[in-house]
């Protein structure tokens, strides 16, 4: 995040989230995000800036938002590692024509897996299933996020180009 965000005294994760930049132009609001991460919802307003031509939510303000959820809360849970999104599907089930809510959960089991390859390997690639719900409740996208978790420092092996 830009640096001024994070250096604002006083304020939450939550507004820090909303505060950023990308975010903020989509108009974003938190409406849960749980001090260790492991719960986060954030609510993406329909509104005339992410309407598709059909009156639906653009695929790409949910894909904005999507990508770095998974990986930020890995980064608060394993904290001195980086993160970064590695892979992301996205299955566009419903036309979202309303406000969507993203819900993601970090459950206990994936944060034991997750430890045990990192104390095994020093390195871990977890995926992770999340979603955009409308007003009634209904999974309008269904994401699957897949995130590097390495060790700080790290630098990847060059492969040799094929020609």
């Amino acid at each position: 995040m830009y640096r001024w965000i994070r250096r604002w005294p006083g304020l939450s994760p939550a507004r820090r989230l909303e505060w950023y930049p990308p975010f903020r132009a989509m108009s974003v609001r938190v409406l849960e995000l749980a001090d260790d991460w492991r719960r986060v919802r954030i609510l993406l307003p329909l509104n005339a800036f992410n309407r598709n031509p059909g009156g639906g939510m653009f695929g790409g303000a949910i894909a904005a938002l999507a990508d770095p959820i998974a990986a930020l809360a890995c980064n608060r849970v394993f904290p001195g590692h980086q993160v970064w999104t590695r892979a992301m599907h996205i299955d566009f089930r419903h036309e979202g024509r309303t406000d969507l809510e993203l819900r993601f959960v970090f459950t206990d089991a994936q944060v034991e897996a997750i430890g045990a390859e990192l104390a095994a390997r020093g390195r871990a690639t977890p995926t992770f299933e999340y979603g955009f719900h409308d007003q009634h409740g209904r999974c309008c996208a269904h994401v699957v996020n897949t995130v590097a978790i390495r060790p700080a420092g790290y630098r990847p092996r060059h492969r040799k180009e094929q020609r």
